[in-house]
């Protein structure tokens, strides 16, 4: 059923909190229709003409979902977090409302766990993700980090003196340091391809596939 979910569906969010509010204003710039739902009036008016349509209803009541139509969304996103027993209660009302994908924001693994047990389909860490982003970016060489979940990470960052100056094959990036090499960007041009014949210098910027370890001992040559 996910997969035959339209690419540009309409989607439900509640909660305009932080997370609930970026997440409903990023939809809105990619073109996507968005259905924001929060109890507070305030932040419903301010964010009423900045999403296609917000609505003041407690989403913990599953009468309230219904009226506003939130049977009818294939997508929706629980990103109420401050409080787990309301969190819940949205997340078991979407359930029962059978909508088919559901993407909840979790504040703890116990939090994330019931989540999934009830039927959450994606559950979100966004405060752990971001603080372990950060690390990684705090160490210096980093300039983006993303990890998948079997341990795989993909990062922009600038090339270790050891591999500048090099192609690919003669600097032993695979051989020697198991990453990746996936693009290159030098300044004042576009990311391209690289290949094992791709010199990488000083200047420029590298994106590097890997797991989290190998990556992390790669950034860290000098």
């Amino acid at each position: 059923m996910v997969d035959r979910i339209k690419h540009d569906a309409p989607v439900l969010v509640i909660g305009l909190g932080r997370f609930g509010a970026a997440t409903a204003g990023q939809l809105d710039r990619l073109g996507r229709e968005v259905l924001a739902v929060d109890e507070d009036e305030g932040l419903v008016q301010k964010w009423a003409e900045r999403v296609t349509h917000a609505v003041v209803a407690d989403a913990k009541s599953l009468d309230a979902l219904k009226q506003i139509g939130a049977q009818e969304f294939s997508i929706a996103v629980c990103a109420v977090g401050s409080s787990v027993e309301a969190s819940v209660l949205i997340t078991a009302n979407l359930v029962d409302l059978k909508i088919p994908q559901i993407w909840a924001k979790a504040i703890s693994t116990s939090h994330g766990k019931i989540l999934e047990r009830i039927g959450a389909n994606h559950v979100i860490y966004p405060e752990r993700e971001a603080g372990e982003r950060t690390a990684h970016l705090v160490s210096g060489r980093m300039l983006d980090f993303i990890e998948f979940d079997d341990d795989f990470a993909l990062v922009k960052m600038y090339p270790p003196k050891p591999i500048r100056g090099k192609n690919l094959t003669d600097s032993g990036v695979r051989s020697r340091h198991n990453v990746t090499v996936v693009g290159v960007k030098s300044p004042g041009k576009p990311f391209t391809y690289a290949t094992e014949k791709t010199v990488v210098s000083n200047h420029d910027l590298i994106i590097v596939s890997g797991t989290e370890g190998d990556i992390e001992k790669f950034a860290a040559l000098e």
